[in-house]
C-alpha cells in the first residue's frame, strides 16, 4: 500500500482468530479493535472515526490489519468525498482516473462512483442484468482484482457505501495467499514457474450482431503478462495471481492445457473457506489489498428496484514480481503509472 507499512505487521500477522486490539503492537493505546470475521480473510475494525483524521498509530494499526486479513470493514462512517481522498492518501497515492462515468463526482478525479443501475444500460445499449449475464457466463468469470490487465494493478482499494438496497448487494472477497498455500507442494512448484496473459474483457460473452462493449474493448486494448504466482511486496507472501475476468492464457501452454490448469486454479482461488462476504449498510467502508485478493461484486440486485451507489478510491500499485524475481511485462495499452 504505497511503500513502507510493515511496522506492526508481524504482531498482527501472528494472530489466527478471535478478538484482539490492533494496538497490541505499534497501535497501543489507540482504542482500535480488530475482530476477524472469517478463518482466512476479513476483519471488522471498530473504535475509529475515519473522518476525524486518525493519528499515525491508528493508521499503522489499520495498515497492519489490511496486510494480515486482506480486507477490513468499518461501519457507521461519515466520510464525504474530500475525506475519502484524504484517508486514502494516508496509505499511498490515490489514482486519478482520466475516464469516469457520469455518476462520479466532479472535482474529485480520484473517486469513481459505481452506480450499478444508472450507467451500463445507456452506455453500452444493454440493461444491467444482461451485462451481468454476459460478464459472468461461467461460475468464476465475475471474480477479479481491480484493473488486473494493467502492468501495475492498484495496490489497494477503499470502497464506501452511500446508498444500498435493504437486502442483497453483498460483496465477497477471497484470500489468494491462503489459496496458494492450500495447494499441494508439487502444484505450487509448478505454478511458481508459470506466467499468464491478463487481458481486459476476456470473460465477456459478446452479443450477436453489433456490440458496443466489444467495440470499446477493441479500441482500448489492455494486456500484460504477469507471473502466475506473485510475491507480495510488503509481506513476502506468495500469492496465486489468477482471476476469472482477466486471465486469458498461460504462456507457453497449449489452449487445452491452459484451460484445464486455469480451471483448477480458479476453483482453488474461490473455495468458500478462503472467502468472506460483507453485508453493506450506508456508511460502510471496505479497504482491501488488491494484490492479495480477488472479489465478486453482487449479482442479486438487478431485479430489485433499489439503487446501490458506491464510491471507490484506488491506490497506485507496483509492477508484480514472480518467485524468480522477474517482473511483469506490458503487452499492449499499459505502462507503469500511466492511466
Amino acid at each position: 500500500m504505497g511503500g513502507s507499512g510493515m511496522d506492526g505487521t508481524k504482531s498482527v500477522g501472528q494472530h489466527t482468530g478471535g478478538k484482539r486490539r490492533a494496538g497490541a503492537g505499534p497501535g497501543t493505546g489507540t482504542g482500535v479493535e480488530v475482530r476477524p470475521v472469517a478463518g482466512h480473510i476479513g476483519a471488522e475494525i471498530t473504535g475509529v472515526d475515519l473522518a476525524d483524521e486518525p493519528g499515525d498509530a491508528v493508521i499503522t494499526a489499520i495498515r497492519a490489519a489490511v496486510l494480515r486479513w486482506k480486507v477490513v470493514f468499518f461501519r457507521g462512517q461519515r466520510l464525504d468525498h474530500a475525506g475519502h481522498v484524504a484517508l486514502a492518501r494516508r496509505f499511498g497515492e490515490p489514482v486519478a482516473l482520466p475516464r469516469r462515468g457520469k455518476a462520479s463526482p466532479p472535482g474529485f478525479p480520484e473517486i469513481e462512483t459505481t452506480a450499478d443501475r444508472l450507467e451500463l444500460g445507456g452506455r453500452f445499449g444493454m440493461e444491467h442484468d444482461e451485462w451481468l449475464r454476459r460478464r459472468r457466463h461461467t461460475l468464476v468469470r465475475g471474480w477479479h482484482c481491480d484493473h488486473g490487465a494493467r502492468i501495475d494493478p492498484p495496490a489497494a482499494t477503499i470502497l464506501r457505501a452511500q446508498t444500498v438496497p435493504p437486502y442483497g448487494g453483498d460483496t465477497t472477497w477471497s484470500n489468494l495467499a491462503a489459496a496458494y498455500a492450500g495447494l499441494s507442494a508439487p502444484v505450487r512448484e509448478f505454478a511458481d514457474r508459470l506466467r499468464a496473459e491478463h487481458r481486459l474483457g476476456v470473460g465477456y460473452l459478446p452479443r450477436s450482431g453489433d456490440d458496443a462493449y466489444v467495440r470499446q474493448l477493441l479500441d482500448h486494448q489492455t494486456a500484460s503478462e504477469h507471473p502466475l504466482v506473485r510475491v507480495h511486496p510488503e509481506t513476502g507472501e506468495r500469492v496465486l495471481f489468477v482471476n476469472g475476468y482477466y486471465v486469458e492464457q498461460i504462456t507457453g501452454l497449449s489452449r487445452p492445457e491452459s484451460r484445464a490448469i486455469l480451471e483448477m486454479l480458479l476453483e482453488q482461488a474461490t473455495r468458500p473457506e478462503y472467502t468472506v462476504r460483507f453485508r453493506w449498510e450506508p456508511g460502510s467502508v471496505a479497504f482491501w489489498d488488491n494484490r492479495a485478493t480477488i472479489h465478486l461484486a453482487p449479482g442479486d440486485t438487478a431485479h430489485l428496484d433499489h439503487p446501490r451507489i458506491m464510491h471507490r478510491v484506488m491506490l497506485a500499485g507496483e509492477v508484480p514480481v514472480g518467485t524468480d524475481g522477474r517482473p511483469s511485462e506490458p503487452i499492449t495499452g499499459t505502462a507503469p503509472g500511466r492511466w
